[in-house]
């Protein structure tokens, strides 16, 4: 099939011309507030995760210590290629799974974010041309994700991998000015590299999946200026994207009209956990505060939940620090024993290890029964109170001063001891400062010269 539209064009050519015409047009203050939001959130997330074992094992291996490439490799005081700076970049912006989220897309900046940085770094881009490119590249892939329905991800692919690949190449692309014949190529490049597979979260290879959709939809874009030919209607033709890989393909979806950018839906994670375990945190923190639980005096929880969790974060037993973080059994154990779920230092091998919240884990069933987004936590207590707690975390903050106020101080922390203080307050006032900058050296140097000596592997 090809997915043809009213007037004739294509649905990829349709979400092209949409995309370019993002150029001259202007941006609406909510949406460029957000992108900042968006950007300074990932930069303390991957700075966070700068001592990560598999962000260890990719710089070695990819950007060893006499490399001296033209991109910051973020928090490690390292350079390397272009290409190779979006993979580790963006596989580190990952690597805590504390990233920001848009539903039904997955993690939207993650694989936007690296490669639009790293292009910014190689050309000299101004502030402004970064918050564009940025913005372009989370609306193709949240109205890809509109188009491709629940379908691929119920499939087992990973959205942030799949997705994230096109929103990368498109990013990279408005970056290069590519008109609308190169970007349906850029697309096309992306489309035949998109990737990524849920079977692999709880390990390394699910933050290599933002690592490689940015690196392959910044070489899509790279190639496409270059004269590089792919499908021109990748997304729609026979044996083409959706074709091969939805059964719930749903174009209205995809072109609906909206009025403001895809951005202004970003959700931030304030649990450094699974976004999927955060209703029945939030659930289980209220009863717990609200009724005094003692854990040792629990008999028995329910978490109720959609379906799709069991496919996402349901490791019933989990045995690493890693598989912690998409358990809704032990993070509920954690929220009702009063562990503070911000803290990723607490997602460790020692907390899987522990006896009372293993048990508490043996305690607790998880069923697929929720009616709606919300989760729902029910907890029976041995004196035979039984408290009902529900929570649903999916609805983006309309405060936006606020919520800048909360991830200025997420990133403080997240940050404390890996950049001086005054470098992070720097980067604090540049990325709210962004769109009127007129170049990105000052953002590039204090990620450089503002990190505190780091401390010798253990």
């Amino acid at each position: 099939m090809t997915l043809s539209t009213a007037d004739g064009g294509t649905v990829t050519a349709r979400l092209a011309r949409r995309l370019v015409a993002l150029r001259g047009a202007p941006l609406s203050p909510r949406a460029v507030t957000v992108a900042r939001q968006c950007l300074l959130d990932w930069l303390g997330v991957t700075l966070a995760a700068r001592r990560e074992p598999l962000v260890a094992i990719l710089a070695d291996e990819l950007a060893p210590g006499d490399n001296a490439g033209d991109c910051t490799l973020i928090g490690l005081g390292r350079r390397a290629g272009l290409l190779d700076a979006a993979l580790i970049n963006g596989a580190a912006g990952h690597a805590l799974d504390f990233d920001d989220v848009i539903s039904p897309m997955g993690h939207p900046t993650a694989p936007v974010a690296p490669a639009v940085l790293a292009l910014a770094e190689v050309l000299g881009a101004s502030g402004k041309a970064l918050v564009r490119a940025f913005i372009t590249g989370l609306e193709a892939e949240c109205r890809i994700s509109a188009l491709m329905g629940p379908s691929h991800y119920a499939k087992g692919w990973h959205t942030t991998a799949t997705f994230g690949t096109f929103g990368a190449a498109a990013a990279c692309a408005e970056l290069l000015g590519l008109d609308e014949t190169g970007l349906l190529h850029a697309l096309g490049v992306a489309g035949t590299q998109a990737a990524g597979l849920k079977s692999v979260f709880g390990t390394m290879s699910k933050p290599l999946h933002a690592g490689k959709a940015a690196q392959n939809g910044l070489l899509a874009a790279r190639l496409a200026a270059r004269g590089f030919t792919s499908c021109p209607d990748i997304l729609g033709a026979v044996q083409g994207f959706a074709d091969t890989q939805s059964s719930t393909v749903d174009r209205a979806a995809a072109e609906a009209e909206r009025d403001q950018p895809w951005v202004v839906e970003a959700l931030f994670k304030y649990h450094a956990a699974c976004y999927l375990t955060h209703n029945a945190i939030e659930a289980a923190n209220a009863l717990r505060c609200a009724h005094g639980i003692d854990p040792a005096a629990v008999e028995a929880v329910l978490i109720e939940v959609g379906n799709v969790h069991l496919g996402v974060c349901n490791i019933a037993a989990p045995r690493t620090g890693l598989e912690c973080k998409f358990s809704l059994r032990m993070t509920c154990a954690l929220a009702l024993s009063g562990e503070d779920t911000f803290d990723d230092a607490l997602f460790s091998d020692k907390t899987a290890g522990r006896a009372d919240l293993a048990a508490l884990c043996e305690r607790t069933r998880v069923e697929p029964t929720a009616k709606g987004p919300a989760t729902r936590v029910n907890v029976r207590l041995t004196d035979g109170r039984e408290l009902v707690g529900e929570a649903d975390v999916a609805v983006p903050e309309r405060d936006l001063p606020a919520q800048q106020a909360r991830l200025e101080r997420k990133f403080r922390l997240l940050t404390g001891d890996v950049l001086q203080p005054q470098a992070a307050e720097d980067l604090v006032r540049l990325i709210a400062d962004l769109d009127r900058q007129s170049d990105l050296g000052g953002l590039f140097a204090r990620l450089s010269d503002g990190l505190r000596r780091e401390r010798s592997r253990p």
